[in-house]
This record gives structure tokens, C-alpha cells and sequence, in this order.
């Protein structure tokens, strides 16, 4: 899957692609089987493509810098730095561009001032004394900023630090060498400034992809997940027979190959990290698309997916149920299959209403769907008391095996009506979407 590999080299692919039916060729031939899967990798994203040849061609514009001979009479060689820019700087996303771009800046003027004025310090004093105040002066600032950037109100900026570092070493280094530290401090900014503005031009004006899009449908995505995996375990759960079903002592955890719903939940679960990242990229995104608001409300849609992750910890739940080890009887299931189907498809029916706003980014009145769902629940509620609770005294002489099994089905049903009573709060987290998202309203 492409946005878990993404991820982790800082680039957000969040689309979870359906994956292709391409098996890999029947050949001994290990080259043809490395591009083949370099292709079908390319197939599940062309936008992967896309941001490669765009790094390229920002390469070779700051290339032609120095290549070409008129510019390199102009910059000379400290030009290369700009190259080192643009290696460094390009992001996936546009937001992540701006923001490690702001960080480089910043981060290359706060060292150059600091480094000139050491420097300066340093010549003005006896030769003897000048290099043991500039090595101080590389541990002091080696230490501080490697201990300000673990500072968690620090993280975002944590790319600026290790530029400060690098940066006032190489020219406070530099300028004791060679005596002018001024003019390597405003050579080495000019050459990150060119390279910083090739960047954002081919970036932004050549097919840009935007975090806050991303953003928006992934938070999309994980409503449809949360609410296909609810409707594949309560109908595994109503349509298998217990005894074949495997449970988890004999079944590793990661394995349900023939489960699509534990991946769907599990996405779910695992993209808190991938939502805040694309939230914290989004809002250096000027307005664009959908969302022109200035000031766009990122935020709320990483509070949306909190709280739809709760949900998905209960579909964790049923799941966990499914494949217990202590089954109710599927008579037993059959008894309760209407209203289970019934609060179930309920469950389903808001949470891709809500998905549906939030993809056209519409407001629209749910008051009837909350009131079907709790009707639902209630209704199973009163019948797991009736069926279950009130028996006569016959009836409650059943063996300890049966109480267990019953018990299963008790646990199983009030997991679900624990995950409509989590759907209350998921709707008010939407309706506050909605309003400072500015949403545009609509009555059903």
C-alpha cells in the first residue's frame, strides 16, 4: 500500500488505491520482474510520476545555473547551494514544500547573523584565542539546538533547527579561513533563495497536489472504511456458523486474509499520524480548489478523525467478538438477526450521510437518521431484555455453557449500541466542521 511506505519518508500519499488483480510475470528474469512492479507501483498513482519528473525538472532549472555560462559569471560556484535546495526542499505536497522552505529560510538567516557576528567576535580578539571561540561557539550551538528541536511545541520546526546547525558551522568554518564571513553568509542566502523559488514556482504552478485535498479525501475515505467494516462483521457475525470461524489464539492478529473489514478498520485506526501531518502541511497552503476560506480550518478535520476513530475502536470490538473463542449458538444469533440488520444499516446509512456532507461540503439536517438510529437500538435493546432476561424458571436452570454463549451475543449487541451512541458525538464534530468550514446548507 503506497501511503504506508509514503509516510514514512515524509511524503503523504493518503489515497488508499484498490489494488490491482496484476500478478507478477512467470519469469526467472529478476530485471523484468523489478519493472514490472516498478510499473505497476507508477499504475497505482500516476501523481507519484508526476512529483518525480516535477523534482527532476526543478533539478535541472538550477542546474542550468551553473551549466549554462552567463549565469555562473554572475553567482559563481556558491550557486550550487541553490541545487542542494531544491533536493532538499521539494515535498510531495505543496503545503510541505512551503513549510520546510520557511524553515530552511529562516533557519539559513537566523545562523548567518549569528555566525557573522561570532565570527567578527572572534577576529577582533588574538589569533591564539580565535579558534578555541569558535569551537565553543560550534558546541554551544550544536547542543541547544539539537535539544530545542525534542521540544514538542518545537516539532514542526524541527528541520530549521538541524539548518541552523549546519549552516553557522560551515560559515562561521568558512569565514575564519578564508576572512569574510559577511559575504559567505549573503552568498549562501541568495543561492537558498534562488533555490528555494524554483521549488515553490514548479511545485505550485505545475499539476499541484495539495495536502489540504489530501486531507480532506482521506477523512472522506475513513468514513466509508468505519462504516463498510461495521456491515461486513455484523453480517459475517449473522451469517457464519461459530465453529468456522478461527479465533485469535489460533489465528495471528495481522492475519484475516479473507477479511476486508479488519484492513478498512484498521486504516481507519492507523491514520491518525497521516491526518495530522497533512493537517500541519495544509495550513501553509494559500486558499485553493474547494477552499478558498483564508485561515481554512485544518484542524477540525483532524478532531473529526479522532472521534471517528473511537467508532472504529468499537468495530475493533464486534471484530474481537467474531473471533472469540465462546460463541452463541447461531440459533441464538438468528433470534436477534432483524434488529441487528436493522441498527446496523442504520449505523451505516448516517455515517456515509456524513461522509456525503463532508465530500460536498454541504450542511444538511440529520435529525430523522439520528432519530431511525436510536429507534433501532432501542428496539434491539428491548428485545435482547425480552428474549434474554425475562425467562421463567425453566428456562433459567440452563447450564453454565449456555449463560457463556448468551453472554457473547450480550457483549456482541452492546458493542453495537455503545457505537451508535458514539455516532452522537461524530455528528456534532461534523456540524462543527461545517460551520467554520462555512459549509453550504441544505435541508433533506
Amino acid at each position: 500500500m503506497g501511503s504506508k511506505m509514503d509516510a514514512k519518508e515524509g511524503s503523504f500519499v493518503i489515497e488508499m488505491l484498490p489494488a490491482t488483480n496484476d500478478k507478477l510475470p512467470k519469469t526467472s528474469n529478476r530485471f523484468m520482474v523489478f519493472m514490472y512492479a516498478i510499473l505497476k507501483f507508477a499504475k497505482e498513482d500516476v501523481r507519484r510520476v508526476t512529483f518525480s519528473l516535477k523534482v527532476g525538472l526543478a533539478s535541472l532549472l538550477a542546474s542550468l545555473l551553473i551549466l549554462v555560462q552567463a549565469p555562473y559569471q554572475v553567482f559563481g560556484a556558491t550557486i550550487i547551494w541553490s541545487i542542494l535546495t531544491v533536493a532538499i526542499m521539494f515535498e510531495y505536497t505543496v503545503g510541505a514544500t512551503f513549510q520546510k522552505g520557511f524553515n530552511r529560510a529562516l533557519g539559513s538567516l537566523f545562523a548567518g547573523v549569528l555566525a557573522i557576528s561570532v565570527a567578527e567576535l572572534a577576529l577582533m580578539g588574538d589569533p591564539v584565542a580565535r579558534p578555541i571561540i569558535i569551537g565553543i561557539s560550534i558546541f554551544v550551538i550544536g547542543t541547544v539546538t539539537s535539544f530545542m528541536k525534542l521540544w514538542p511545541a518545537f516539532v514542526p520546526y524541527e528541520y530549521g533547527f538541524r539548518v541552523v546547525l549546519f549552516t553557522y558551522c560551515l560559515i562561521i568554518i568558512s569565514g575564519f579561513r578564508m576572512g569574510n564571513p559577511i559575504r559567505t553568509s549573503i552568498e549562501r542566502f541568495y543561492s537558498i533563495l534562488i533555490g528555494g523559488f524554483v521549488t515553490v514556482t514548479v511545485n505550485t504552478l505545475i499539476f499541484p497536489i495539495w495536502a489540504g485535498e489530501q486531507l480532506h479525501n482521506e477523512l472522506v475515505k475513513n468514513f466509508h472504511s468505519v462504516a463498510d467494516s461495521l456491515e461486513e462483521c455484523v453480517k459475517k457475525y449473522l451469517a457464519d456458523d461459530p465453529s468456522n470461524l478461527p479465533v485469535f489464539f489460533k489465528t495471528l492478529v495481522d492475519e484475516f486474509p479473507d477479511e476486508p473489514a479488519y484492513k478498512k478498520f484498521q486504516s481507519t485506526l492507523n491514520s491518525s499520524a497521516i491526518l495530522e501531518s497533512l493537517a500541519l502541511s495544509a495550513k501553509w497552503e494559500p486558499p485553493h480548489g474547494r477552499f478558498q476560506q483564508v485561515f481554512y480550518p485544518w484542524n477540525e478535520y483532524v478532531k473529526v478523525g479522532t472521534v471517528l476513530r473511537y467508532c472504529a475502536y468499537e468495530v475493533m470490538g464486534l471484530h474481537g467478538v467474531l473471533h472469540s473463542q465462546i460463541q452463541a449458538p447461531y440459533n441464538l444469533r438468528c433470534l436477534f438477526k432483524t434488529e441487528i440488520l436493522e441498527a446496523t444499516s442504520k449505523a451505516g446509512e448516517l455515517i456515509r450521510c456524513l461522509s456525503k456532507d463532508i465530500c460536498d461540503m454541504k450542511q444538511t439536517q440529520k435529525c430523522s437518521l439520528m432519530k431511525n438510529v436510536h429507534c433501532s437500538t432501542e428496539r434491539l435493546q428491548r428485545a435482547i431484555e425480552m428474549r434474554l432476561f425475562n425467562k421463567d424458571d425453566a428456562e433459567d436452570e440452563m447450564n453454565h455453557q449456555s449463560q457463556r454463549q448468551s453472554m457473547s451475543l450480550v457483549t456482541f449487541t452492546s458493542l453495537l449500541i455503545e457505537f451508535v451512541a458514539r455516532l452522537d458525538h461524530l455528528v456534532e464534530a461534523v456540524n462543527e466542521l461545517s460551520k467554520m468550514a462555512k459549509f453550504e446548507r441544505e435541508s433533506i
